[in-house]
């Protein structure tokens, strides 16, 4: 299957029929990516789409040996709008796995009916606590992060720096109170504030008023998408980027840098994985990704590509075969691929081990921008919530 963007997905979409006998190892797989494709995750949705497309084309347009279709449905970063979405891949699709979301509050939304329906949830981008835990779920799996574990590379960081003051600013969901708290499991300075903001708010007037008064040695913030490319300009009109040091997760990443430009450049951030990592494959991928979409990847476009690679391999040891459950899932849990950032293995809760960087923006010789490692942080690092799951 020779993908394209976007009519082949597209063509996907049109082109599945309902399908009502029992699924083979003969038939095509399905599977459905639920992601924003509108509103301020759009270009983060994009991403994840892209990305896997890429996996599969990679793999030459087969899972495991089988044919794959793509439906993608965007969830317009709505719950109530993805839930009908991910009813539609499982029920009228008979999607075999869905991948997906950018937001942790939409991803709470359809794992029921996506799980219920015996279908396999991956996700390449949100990873709430809630699923980490006491809910975590047998048909769930992770190709990116628990929330905490990004935002504590720079709580850690910030400790390590001797940071004593840092003002906190989140979207009120649950992302933003899982990234909250994993700031503070490692810092143990200060905090004069936490600030929470509606999810897609554009204009920080008010927020940036109090980080003024507030006069902290740090600010952290976890604005994605269009909310930090906002945050990052405003910060610097208000003359505070010579007085506050500015410090945070997924507010300067791909996604957001070609907007942000020179205004981001030098700022710190955490993550699982930069553009540069130094391996053949990663280098490969970055190279054919910014070949076929014109952009730098950011990492939801690296974890949907190992999502795809997740599901290749799996499907590998089944010989194709997505009727027994129970020996998919062990397949899945296994995680037979090479990733793209090198070390990975699943916990109990089935997120990954992995390391973690503090990554700094630079700016490319060829005027590009990007997020490079600055020093790795964790190594082979499990989340805070695995003991509170019952899954071994």
């Amino acid at each position: 299957m020779k993908i394209k963007r976007p009519a082949v997905l597209l063509l996907a979409c049109a082109t599945i029929a309902i399908v009502t006998r029992p699924a083979s190892a003969e038939d095509p797989l399905k599977v459905g990516i639920v992601t924003s494709l509108s509103g301020h995750g759009a270009v983060t949705g994009a991403m994840i789409r892209d990305g896997f497309a890429l996996g599969l084309k990679d793999l030459g347009g087969k899972l495991g040996g089988r044919d794959a279709q793509i439906v993608v449905e965007d969830d317009e970063t709505k719950p109530e709008v993805a839930i009908g979405k991910a009813k539609a891949l499982v029920e009228r699709d008979r999607a075999d796995f869905v991948v997906g979301t950018v937001f942790s509050n939409v991803l709470l939304a359809i794992v029921k009916p996506v799980t219920d329906a015996g279908a396999f949830l991956i996700t390449p981008n949100a990873g709430p606590s809630t699923l980490a835990g006491k809910a975590c779920n047998p048909n769930f799996f992770s190709t990116s992060y628990q929330n905490d574990q990004v935002h504590e590379v720079v709580g850690k960081y910030a400790q390590d720096s001797g940071v004593k003051t840092a003002l906190l600013m989140a979207p009120n969901y649950q992302a933003g109170k899982d990234g909250l708290a994993g700031f503070k499991r490692y810092f143990k300075g200060e905090v004069l504030d936490e600030v929470y903001v509606p999810l897609g708010t554009l204009d920080f007037a008010a927020e940036l008023a109090r980080i003024a008064v507030a006069k902290p040695e740090a600010v952290y913030v976890f604005l994605p998408g269009g909310m930090g490319v906002n945050f990052v300009k405003q910060f610097h009109q208000a003359g505070l980027a010579d007085k506050v040091k500015f410090l945070s997760a997924f507010t300067v990443d791909e996604a957001t840098l070609p907007a942000q430009q020179d205004a981001a450049v030098g700022l710190y951030g955490g993550s699982n994985w930069a553009p540069n990592l130094d391996t053949p494959q990663n280098k490969s991928f970055v190279a054919a990704y910014e070949k076929a979409y014109g952009i730098i990847p950011a990492s939801y476009a690296f974890e949907a590509y190992d999502a795809a690679l997740l599901i290749d391999g799996a499907l590998r040891q089944t010989n194709g075969s997505t009727a027994d459950k129970d020996a998919l899932r062990a397949a899945l849990k296994k995680a037979d691929f090479k990733s793209l950032r090198g070390n990975f293995k699943f916990n109990n809760n089935h997120y990954p081990i992995q390391d973690f960087y503090l990554v700094q923006v630079a700016k490319r010789p060829d005027g590009k921008y990007e997020t490079e490692i600055a020093k790795k942080v964790f190594s082979d690092f499990g989340d805070s919530y695995a003991a509170d799951c019952a899954m071994k």
